[in-house]
């Protein structure tokens, strides 16, 4: 079977361009913020467990206080 080969020509358009927008919908807007706010608590929660057992590996308390008083933002529910 032979292959089927496309040539295309391209002519400038001499015309006023014409701006076609698409409105996306609530639902794929919605989601799309959810999964983004999951991904960055999700992070975020990670590096805070981190810099606290950091902070406990060193010895270092003022810094755990500060980490721990952050962190409960993200345990709370």
């Amino acid at each position: 079977m032979k292959k089927q080969k496309m040539t295309y020509q391209l002519y400038r358009y001499t015309g006023t361009a014409i701006k076609a927008t698409r409105e996306v919908p609530f639902e794929l807007k919605l989601s799309a913020q959810l999964l983004l706010d999951e991904v960055c608590f999700n992070w975020n929660k990670q590096r805070l467990e981190t810099a606290i057992n950091h902070a406990i590996d060193t010895g270092d308390r003022e810094q755990f206080k500060q980490l721990c008083e952050e962190y409960r933002s993200f345990i709370w529910e």
